[in-house]
Protein backbone atom coordinates (compact mmCIF):
# COMPACT_ATOMS: atom_id res chain seq x y z
CA UNK A 1 0.00 0.00 0.00
CA UNK A 2 1.74 3.44 -1.14
CA UNK A 3 0.36 6.71 0.22
CA UNK A 4 0.79 10.23 -0.52
CA UNK A 5 0.18 13.07 1.85
CA UNK A 6 0.13 16.56 0.35
CA UNK A 7 0.09 19.72 2.33
CA UNK A 8 0.80 23.98 2.22
CA UNK A 9 3.77 22.97 4.87
CA UNK A 10 5.90 19.71 4.99
CA UNK A 11 8.80 19.40 7.87
CA UNK A 12 11.12 17.42 5.88
CA UNK A 13 14.97 16.30 7.50
CA UNK A 14 17.92 16.65 5.34
CA UNK A 15 19.94 14.38 7.28
CA UNK A 16 21.47 17.06 9.58
CA UNK A 17 17.99 19.21 10.56
CA UNK A 18 14.59 19.98 10.32
CA UNK A 19 14.07 21.42 6.89
CA UNK A 20 10.88 23.48 5.40
CA UNK A 21 9.05 22.37 1.87
CA UNK A 22 6.32 24.21 0.56
CA UNK A 23 3.36 23.11 -1.01
CA UNK A 24 5.15 19.46 -1.17
CA UNK A 25 4.24 15.64 -0.28
CA UNK A 26 4.89 12.90 1.80
CA UNK A 27 4.71 9.57 0.35
CA UNK A 28 5.00 6.35 2.34
CA UNK A 29 4.17 2.66 1.41
CA UNK A 30 3.30 0.69 4.40
CA UNK A 31 5.09 1.58 7.75
CA UNK A 32 7.76 3.36 6.27
CA UNK A 33 8.12 7.54 4.31
CA UNK A 34 9.97 6.56 0.61
CA UNK A 35 9.52 9.65 -1.04
CA UNK A 36 9.78 13.98 0.61
CA UNK A 37 9.41 16.49 -1.84
CA UNK A 38 6.97 17.44 -4.80
CA UNK A 39 5.69 15.59 -7.93
CA UNK A 40 6.53 12.29 -6.79
CA UNK A 41 6.63 10.64 -10.43
CA UNK A 42 4.82 6.90 -9.74
CA UNK A 43 1.49 5.42 -9.04
CA UNK A 44 0.22 5.80 -5.39
CA UNK A 45 -2.77 3.44 -3.93
CA UNK A 46 -4.24 6.51 -2.01
CA UNK A 47 -4.04 9.95 -1.82
CA UNK A 48 -4.66 12.00 1.61
CA UNK A 49 -4.60 16.02 0.86
CA UNK A 50 -4.25 17.52 4.13
CA UNK A 51 -4.85 21.49 2.21
CA UNK A 52 -3.66 24.27 4.20
CA UNK A 53 -1.80 22.58 6.95
CA UNK A 54 2.04 21.70 8.44
CA UNK A 55 2.57 18.25 7.65
CA UNK A 56 4.86 17.13 10.63
CA UNK A 57 6.52 14.37 12.63
CA UNK A 58 4.62 13.52 15.50
CA UNK A 59 5.78 14.67 18.48
CA UNK A 60 7.72 12.19 20.61
CA UNK A 61 6.20 12.50 24.54
CA UNK A 62 8.74 11.01 26.75
CA UNK A 63 6.87 11.47 30.36
CA UNK A 64 3.36 11.73 28.61
CA UNK A 65 0.05 11.33 31.04
CA UNK A 66 -1.36 7.95 31.35
CA UNK A 67 -4.01 8.33 33.19
CA UNK A 68 -6.94 10.68 34.13
CA UNK A 69 -4.80 13.93 35.65
CA UNK A 70 -5.23 14.46 39.63
CA UNK A 71 -3.20 17.13 38.99
CA UNK A 72 -5.89 19.54 38.68
CA UNK A 73 -6.42 19.39 42.54
CA UNK A 74 -3.04 19.78 43.12
CA UNK A 75 -1.70 22.84 40.66
CA UNK A 76 -3.86 25.67 42.46
CA UNK A 77 -3.84 24.07 46.13
CA UNK A 78 -2.18 27.20 48.74
CA UNK A 79 1.22 25.78 50.09
CA UNK A 80 0.20 24.85 53.28
CA UNK A 81 -2.02 22.46 51.84
CA UNK A 82 0.03 20.38 49.35
CA UNK A 83 0.50 18.19 52.35
CA UNK A 84 -3.02 17.65 52.93
CA UNK A 85 -2.92 15.74 49.68
CA UNK A 86 -0.02 13.54 50.36
CA UNK A 87 -0.40 9.99 52.04
CA UNK A 88 -1.06 10.42 55.85
CA UNK A 89 0.49 8.48 58.52
CA UNK A 90 -2.69 6.70 59.75
CA UNK A 91 -3.99 5.79 56.29
CA UNK A 92 -0.70 3.90 55.90
CA UNK A 93 -1.03 2.05 59.34
CA UNK A 94 -5.20 1.63 58.89
CA UNK A 95 -4.35 -0.26 55.56
CA UNK A 96 -3.59 1.36 52.15
CA UNK A 97 -5.60 0.01 49.26
CA UNK A 98 -6.74 0.72 45.36
CA UNK A 99 -9.31 3.53 45.32
CA UNK A 100 -10.23 1.57 42.08
CA UNK A 101 -11.34 -1.13 40.87
CA UNK A 102 -9.56 -3.74 38.42
CA UNK A 103 -11.80 -2.49 35.55
CA UNK A 104 -11.24 0.81 36.58
CA UNK A 105 -7.86 1.05 36.29
CA UNK A 106 -7.76 -1.19 32.85
CA UNK A 107 -9.98 2.04 31.48
CA UNK A 108 -7.85 4.59 32.47
CA UNK A 109 -4.72 4.57 29.56
CA UNK A 110 -7.70 4.21 27.25
CA UNK A 111 -8.72 7.70 28.25
CA UNK A 112 -4.82 8.97 28.30
CA UNK A 113 -3.62 7.27 25.06
CA UNK A 114 -7.13 8.60 22.56
CA UNK A 115 -5.64 12.21 24.57
CA UNK A 116 -2.65 11.80 23.22
CA UNK A 117 -3.61 10.80 19.77
CA UNK A 118 -5.69 13.92 19.34
CA UNK A 119 -3.25 16.28 20.20
CA UNK A 120 -0.06 14.69 17.86
CA UNK A 121 1.47 12.65 20.01
CA UNK A 122 2.79 9.43 18.20
CA UNK A 123 5.12 8.09 20.25
CA UNK A 124 4.86 8.04 23.83
CA UNK A 125 6.58 7.38 27.34
CA UNK A 126 3.71 7.22 30.23
CA UNK A 127 3.48 7.99 33.27
CA UNK A 128 0.69 7.19 36.24
CA UNK A 129 0.00 8.62 39.51
CA UNK A 130 0.79 6.64 42.51
CA UNK A 131 -1.06 8.78 44.95
CA UNK A 132 -4.66 6.47 44.92
CA UNK A 133 -2.46 3.42 44.34
CA UNK A 134 -2.28 0.86 47.15
CA UNK A 135 1.11 1.11 46.30
CA UNK A 136 2.37 1.36 41.90
CA UNK A 137 1.39 0.39 38.67
CA UNK A 138 0.29 -3.43 38.74
CA UNK A 139 1.24 -5.63 35.98
CA UNK A 140 -2.42 -6.13 34.78
CA UNK A 141 -3.00 -2.35 34.27
CA UNK A 142 0.71 -2.59 32.00
CA UNK A 143 -1.50 -5.41 30.19
CA UNK A 144 -4.14 -3.42 30.01
CA UNK A 145 -2.63 -0.45 28.62
CA UNK A 146 -0.50 -1.93 26.10
CA UNK A 147 -3.45 -3.72 24.94
CA UNK A 148 -5.37 -0.64 24.97
CA UNK A 149 -1.86 1.13 22.70
CA UNK A 150 -2.07 -1.49 20.23
CA UNK A 151 -5.82 -1.19 19.64
CA UNK A 152 -5.32 2.16 19.05
CA UNK A 153 -2.24 2.30 16.95
CA UNK A 154 0.02 4.58 19.25
CA UNK A 155 3.51 3.64 19.76
CA UNK A 156 4.39 2.98 23.27
CA UNK A 157 7.11 2.46 25.60
CA UNK A 158 6.14 0.85 28.79
CA UNK A 159 6.73 -0.88 32.14
CA UNK A 160 5.05 -0.64 35.83
CA UNK A 161 5.95 1.46 38.11
CA UNK A 162 7.79 0.96 41.60
CA UNK A 163 9.53 1.93 44.74
CA UNK A 164 10.79 0.57 47.85
CA UNK A 165 9.14 4.29 49.89
CA UNK A 166 6.26 6.96 50.08
CA UNK A 167 6.34 10.00 51.34
CA UNK A 168 3.59 10.28 54.80
CA UNK A 169 2.93 12.90 56.52
CA UNK A 170 3.09 12.82 60.70
CA UNK A 171 -0.08 14.22 62.54
CA UNK A 172 2.09 16.79 63.53
CA UNK A 173 2.39 17.91 59.62
CA UNK A 174 5.86 16.44 59.37
CA UNK A 175 6.38 14.75 56.18
CA UNK A 176 8.75 11.59 55.96
CA UNK A 177 9.60 8.19 53.85
CA UNK A 178 7.61 5.42 54.42
CA UNK A 179 9.30 1.81 53.67
CA UNK A 180 8.56 -0.98 52.57
CA UNK A 181 11.32 -2.11 50.56
CA UNK A 182 10.33 -5.51 49.77
CA UNK A 183 7.62 -4.63 47.80
CA UNK A 184 10.49 -2.51 45.51
CA UNK A 185 11.99 -5.72 44.98
CA UNK A 186 8.49 -7.42 44.21
CA UNK A 187 7.91 -4.60 41.94
CA UNK A 188 11.22 -4.78 39.66
CA UNK A 189 10.50 -8.35 39.35
CA UNK A 190 7.03 -7.27 38.00
CA UNK A 191 8.51 -4.97 35.56
CA UNK A 192 11.07 -7.16 34.16
CA UNK A 193 8.29 -9.98 33.50
CA UNK A 194 6.38 -7.54 31.75
CA UNK A 195 9.47 -6.56 29.51
CA UNK A 196 10.26 -9.99 29.07
CA UNK A 197 6.33 -10.51 27.98
CA UNK A 198 5.67 -7.17 26.25
CA UNK A 199 8.52 -5.61 24.19
CA UNK A 200 8.34 -5.48 20.09
CA UNK A 201 4.06 -7.03 20.81
CA UNK A 202 2.15 -5.26 18.09
CA UNK A 203 4.00 -5.31 15.30
CA UNK A 204 6.79 -3.64 17.23
CA UNK A 205 4.86 -0.91 18.68
CA UNK A 206 4.60 -1.44 21.86
CA UNK A 207 8.12 -1.33 23.62
CA UNK A 208 8.78 -2.30 27.19
CA UNK A 209 11.03 0.75 29.42
CA UNK A 210 12.05 0.52 33.16
CA UNK A 211 9.97 2.88 35.38
CA UNK A 212 11.14 3.20 38.91
CA UNK A 213 8.69 5.89 41.06
CA UNK A 214 11.16 9.42 41.95
CA UNK A 215 14.06 9.01 43.02
CA UNK A 216 14.03 9.20 47.50
CA UNK A 217 11.99 6.74 47.34
CA UNK A 218 14.08 3.82 45.69
CA UNK A 219 16.81 2.23 47.77
CA UNK A 220 20.69 2.36 46.22
CA UNK A 221 20.30 -1.93 45.62
CA UNK A 222 16.78 -1.16 43.33
CA UNK A 223 18.50 1.33 41.64
CA UNK A 224 21.47 -0.45 40.80
CA UNK A 225 19.55 -3.52 39.97
CA UNK A 226 17.12 -1.10 37.65
CA UNK A 227 20.41 -0.10 36.14
CA UNK A 228 21.87 -3.83 35.43
CA UNK A 229 18.38 -4.85 33.90
CA UNK A 230 18.19 -1.80 31.64
CA UNK A 231 21.83 -3.35 29.96
CA UNK A 232 20.62 -6.75 30.22
CA UNK A 233 17.18 -6.32 28.57
CA UNK A 234 18.08 -3.35 26.34
CA UNK A 235 15.62 -0.86 27.19
CA UNK A 236 15.33 2.56 28.41
CA UNK A 237 15.19 3.83 31.85
CA UNK A 238 12.97 6.94 33.34
CA UNK A 239 13.12 8.53 36.68
CA UNK A 240 12.10 11.17 38.15
CA UNK A 241 14.95 13.05 39.92
CA UNK A 242 16.14 16.56 40.30
CA UNK A 243 12.40 17.89 40.50
CA UNK A 244 11.84 19.67 43.81
CA UNK A 245 13.17 21.20 47.07
CA UNK A 246 11.86 18.07 49.32
CA UNK A 247 13.68 15.56 47.19
CA UNK A 248 16.73 17.59 46.31
CA UNK A 249 17.21 18.15 50.54
CA UNK A 250 16.36 14.76 51.68
CA UNK A 251 19.02 13.40 49.30
CA UNK A 252 21.64 16.05 49.85
CA UNK A 253 21.23 15.43 53.93
CA UNK A 254 20.85 11.20 53.87
CA UNK A 255 24.07 11.16 51.15
CA UNK A 256 25.82 14.75 51.53
CA UNK A 257 25.65 14.95 47.48
CA UNK A 258 23.07 16.56 44.83
CA UNK A 259 20.86 13.51 43.91
CA UNK A 260 22.29 13.69 40.30
CA UNK A 261 25.68 13.35 41.86
CA UNK A 262 24.50 10.63 43.48
CA UNK A 263 22.88 8.68 40.73
CA UNK A 264 26.46 9.43 38.48
CA UNK A 265 28.16 7.54 42.18
CA UNK A 266 26.07 4.69 41.05
CA UNK A 267 26.60 4.43 37.83
CA UNK A 268 23.09 4.83 37.16
CA UNK A 269 23.23 8.09 34.63
CA UNK A 270 23.93 6.92 30.68
CA UNK A 271 22.42 7.09 27.26
CA UNK A 272 19.72 5.03 28.34
CA UNK A 273 18.70 7.37 31.50
CA UNK A 274 15.78 9.75 31.40
CA UNK A 275 15.46 11.88 33.98
CA UNK A 276 12.69 14.37 34.11
CA UNK A 277 13.01 17.18 35.35
CA UNK A 278 16.40 17.60 36.35
CA UNK A 279 15.77 21.32 37.03
CA UNK A 280 16.75 21.49 40.80
CA UNK A 281 20.79 21.11 41.12
CA UNK A 282 23.26 22.37 42.42
CA UNK A 283 23.33 26.37 42.00
CA UNK A 284 19.56 26.17 41.13
CA UNK A 285 17.85 29.40 42.75
CA UNK A 286 15.90 27.10 45.01
CA UNK A 287 18.81 24.76 46.56
CA UNK A 288 20.20 25.58 50.14
CA UNK A 289 22.93 23.68 49.46
CA UNK A 290 25.03 21.61 47.69
CA UNK A 291 28.11 21.71 44.83
CA UNK A 292 29.27 20.61 42.08
CA UNK A 293 28.47 20.91 38.40
CA UNK A 294 25.38 18.61 38.04
CA UNK A 295 25.27 19.82 34.36
CA UNK A 296 28.57 18.36 33.49
CA UNK A 297 27.18 15.02 34.76
CA UNK A 298 24.27 14.69 32.56
CA UNK A 299 26.47 16.22 29.69
CA UNK A 300 29.43 13.47 30.33
CA UNK A 301 27.39 10.35 30.75
CA UNK A 302 24.86 11.25 27.71
CA UNK A 303 22.02 11.42 30.27
CA UNK A 304 18.75 12.87 28.42
CA UNK A 305 16.93 15.17 30.28
CA UNK A 306 13.19 15.34 29.36
CA UNK A 307 11.92 19.17 29.89
CA UNK A 308 8.13 19.17 30.96
CA UNK A 309 7.83 23.48 31.13
CA UNK A 310 4.21 23.52 31.50
CA UNK A 311 4.02 21.42 34.44
CA UNK A 312 6.95 22.70 36.47
CA UNK A 313 6.03 25.99 35.52
CA UNK A 314 2.70 26.28 37.08
CA UNK A 315 4.22 24.69 40.10
CA UNK A 316 6.20 27.94 39.72
CA UNK A 317 9.40 26.20 38.97
CA UNK A 318 11.64 25.92 35.13
CA UNK A 319 14.47 24.85 34.22
CA UNK A 320 17.54 27.38 34.20
CA UNK A 321 17.95 26.84 31.56
CA UNK A 322 16.69 25.54 28.41
CA UNK A 323 19.66 27.41 26.28
CA UNK A 324 22.02 26.34 29.15
CA UNK A 325 21.55 23.18 29.28
CA UNK A 326 21.72 23.14 25.20
CA UNK A 327 24.50 24.40 25.12
CA UNK A 328 26.22 22.47 27.62
CA UNK A 329 25.19 19.38 24.75
CA UNK A 330 22.89 17.67 27.28
CA UNK A 331 20.07 15.77 25.07
CA UNK A 332 17.07 17.50 25.26
CA UNK A 333 13.62 15.76 24.94
CA UNK A 334 10.05 16.74 25.68
CA UNK A 335 7.24 15.57 27.91
CA UNK A 336 3.88 17.10 28.45
CA UNK A 337 3.47 15.53 31.95
CA UNK A 338 -0.11 16.35 32.80
CA UNK A 339 -3.19 17.52 31.01
CA UNK A 340 -4.13 18.56 28.21
CA UNK A 341 -1.27 16.25 26.84
CA UNK A 342 -0.71 19.40 24.22
CA UNK A 343 3.16 19.80 23.18
CA UNK A 344 2.74 23.18 21.55
CA UNK A 345 2.00 24.43 25.08
CA UNK A 346 4.62 22.96 26.27
CA UNK A 347 7.16 24.40 23.57
CA UNK A 348 5.26 27.67 24.12
CA UNK A 349 6.05 27.56 28.06
CA UNK A 350 9.38 26.55 27.29
CA UNK A 351 10.59 28.70 25.08
CA UNK A 352 8.82 31.73 27.35
CA UNK A 353 10.54 30.46 30.52
CA UNK A 354 14.28 29.65 29.09
CA UNK A 355 13.91 33.76 27.74
CA UNK A 356 13.08 34.56 31.23
CA UNK A 357 16.06 33.21 32.47
CA UNK A 358 18.48 34.37 29.33
CA UNK A 359 17.08 37.67 28.47
CA UNK A 360 17.62 36.37 25.24
CA UNK A 361 15.94 34.25 22.25
CA UNK A 362 19.35 32.18 21.48
CA UNK A 363 18.57 28.67 21.95
CA UNK A 364 15.35 29.48 23.55
CA UNK A 365 13.42 29.14 20.18
CA UNK A 366 10.29 27.64 19.49
CA UNK A 367 12.51 25.54 16.80
CA UNK A 368 15.08 24.40 19.33
CA UNK A 369 12.28 23.15 21.62
CA UNK A 370 10.10 21.55 18.83
CA UNK A 371 13.08 19.59 18.10
CA UNK A 372 13.81 18.54 21.57
CA UNK A 373 9.62 16.99 20.62
CA UNK A 374 10.84 15.26 17.93
CA UNK A 375 14.41 14.79 17.32
CA UNK A 376 15.61 14.86 21.49
CA UNK A 377 13.17 11.92 22.23
CA UNK A 378 13.92 9.86 18.86
CA UNK A 379 17.96 10.36 20.27
CA UNK A 380 16.96 8.69 23.91
CA UNK A 381 15.17 5.84 22.52
CA UNK A 382 18.05 5.38 20.09
CA UNK A 383 15.47 5.64 17.01
CA UNK A 384 16.91 6.95 13.99
CA UNK A 385 13.88 6.48 12.25
CA UNK A 386 11.32 8.15 14.32
CA UNK A 387 11.00 12.26 14.95
CA UNK A 388 11.59 13.29 11.58
CA UNK A 389 10.15 13.04 7.91
CA UNK A 390 12.41 11.34 5.53
CA UNK A 391 13.16 8.67 3.36
CA UNK A 392 13.66 5.32 5.64
CA UNK A 393 12.16 7.03 9.02
CA UNK A 394 8.54 5.71 10.57
CA UNK A 395 5.18 7.30 8.52
CA UNK A 396 4.32 9.01 11.79
CA UNK A 397 3.25 11.95 10.54
CA UNK A 398 1.13 14.73 11.85
CA UNK A 399 -1.13 17.37 9.60
CA UNK A 400 -1.78 20.51 11.42
CA UNK A 401 -4.63 22.33 10.38
CA UNK A 402 -3.84 26.37 9.41
CA UNK A 403 -7.30 27.16 7.86
CA UNK A 404 -8.45 28.59 11.74
CA UNK A 405 -9.23 31.99 11.80
CA UNK A 406 -7.12 31.73 14.96
CA UNK A 407 -4.30 31.13 13.62
CA UNK A 408 -3.91 34.60 11.86
CA UNK A 409 -1.55 35.36 9.41
CA UNK A 410 1.06 32.67 8.36
CA UNK A 411 4.88 33.97 8.26
CA UNK A 412 6.88 31.22 9.15
CA UNK A 413 5.33 27.91 9.68
CA UNK A 414 6.51 26.43 13.07
CA UNK A 415 6.67 30.50 14.82
CA UNK A 416 2.73 29.97 13.58
CA UNK A 417 1.46 26.84 14.89
CA UNK A 418 3.24 27.56 18.19
CA UNK A 419 2.67 30.66 18.74
CA UNK A 420 -1.30 31.00 17.80
CA UNK A 421 -2.02 26.77 18.13
CA UNK A 422 -2.95 23.84 20.38
CA UNK A 423 -3.11 20.02 19.79
CA UNK A 424 -6.83 20.80 18.83
CA UNK A 425 -5.40 22.03 15.70
CA UNK A 426 -4.14 18.64 15.03
CA UNK A 427 -6.97 16.98 12.45
CA UNK A 428 -4.53 13.86 10.89
CA UNK A 429 -2.09 11.58 12.72
CA UNK A 430 -0.50 8.72 11.02
CA UNK A 431 1.34 6.20 13.23
CA UNK A 432 3.35 3.32 11.64
CA UNK A 433 1.53 4.02 8.15
CA UNK A 434 -1.96 3.31 9.90
CA UNK A 435 -4.26 6.51 10.20
CA UNK A 436 -5.19 6.64 13.92
CA UNK A 437 -7.18 9.89 13.76
CA UNK A 438 -9.06 11.90 11.15
CA UNK A 439 -10.75 14.90 11.73
CA UNK A 440 -10.36 14.47 15.48
CA UNK A 441 -12.06 11.36 15.36
CA UNK A 442 -10.23 7.90 16.31
CA UNK A 443 -11.81 4.56 14.07
CA UNK A 444 -14.23 2.68 16.58
CA UNK A 445 -13.84 4.78 19.80
CA UNK A 446 -16.83 6.88 21.06
CA UNK A 447 -15.05 9.65 22.42
CA UNK A 448 -18.44 11.04 24.71
CA UNK A 449 -18.27 7.57 25.90
CA UNK A 450 -14.74 7.58 26.83
CA UNK A 451 -15.77 11.93 28.32
CA UNK A 452 -18.34 10.48 30.27
CA UNK A 453 -16.47 7.35 31.95
CA UNK A 454 -13.35 9.57 32.45
CA UNK A 455 -15.51 11.92 34.27
CA UNK A 456 -16.85 8.98 36.96
CA UNK A 457 -13.22 7.73 37.23
CA UNK A 458 -12.19 11.66 38.04
CA UNK A 459 -14.80 11.87 40.75
CA UNK A 460 -14.15 9.12 42.31
CA UNK A 461 -10.40 9.44 42.47
CA UNK A 462 -11.06 12.98 44.29
CA UNK A 463 -13.21 11.33 46.95
CA UNK A 464 -10.04 9.45 47.76
CA UNK A 465 -7.85 12.59 48.90
CA UNK A 466 -10.28 13.18 52.07
CA UNK A 467 -9.85 9.75 53.35
CA UNK A 468 -5.75 10.56 53.07
CA UNK A 469 -5.85 13.87 54.44
CA UNK A 470 -3.75 13.99 57.70
CA UNK A 471 -5.66 16.46 59.09
CA UNK A 472 -9.66 15.27 57.69
CA UNK A 473 -10.64 18.42 56.23
CA UNK A 474 -13.91 18.86 54.84
CA UNK A 475 -13.85 18.54 51.08
CA UNK A 476 -14.91 22.17 50.53
CA UNK A 477 -11.59 23.21 52.64
CA UNK A 478 -9.69 20.78 50.96
CA UNK A 479 -10.64 20.65 47.85
CA UNK A 480 -12.10 24.28 47.34
CA UNK A 481 -13.19 25.94 44.38
CA UNK A 482 -12.09 28.90 42.46
CA UNK A 483 -15.36 31.10 43.95
CA UNK A 484 -17.84 30.56 46.22
CA UNK A 485 -20.78 27.66 45.09
CA UNK A 486 -24.05 29.67 45.46
CA UNK A 487 -27.35 28.29 44.50
CA UNK A 488 -28.41 31.94 43.99
CA UNK A 489 -27.75 35.92 44.42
Amino acid sequence: MVTKLKGKYVIGFDGDDHVILEDSEVVYENDTIIYVGKNYPREVDEVIDAGNAVISPGFIDLNALGDIDHDILHLEASSDKQKNLLWSKSYVENGHHEVMTAEEEAFKSLYAYSQLILHGVTTAMPITSVFYKKWAETYEELAAAANHAGRLGLRIYLGPSYQSGIRVVEPDGTIKLYWDEEAGREGLERAVKFVEEFDGTYNGLVKGMLAPERIECQTEECLKQTKYFSEKLDVPIKLHAAQGSYEYHTILEKHGITPIRYLYNLGFLGPKTGIPHAHFIAGYSEALAGEGDDIALLTETNTTVIHCPLIIGRHASMLESFAKYKRSGINLAMGTDTFPPDMFQNIRTGSMLSRLIEKDVEDSTYADLYRAATLGGANFLGRDDLGRIAIGAKADIIAIDLEGFHMGVIDDPIRTIIASGSGRDVKLSIINGRLVMQDRKIPDLDLEEIKSKGQKYFNKMRKGYLERDYQQLPENELLSSSFKIVDFI
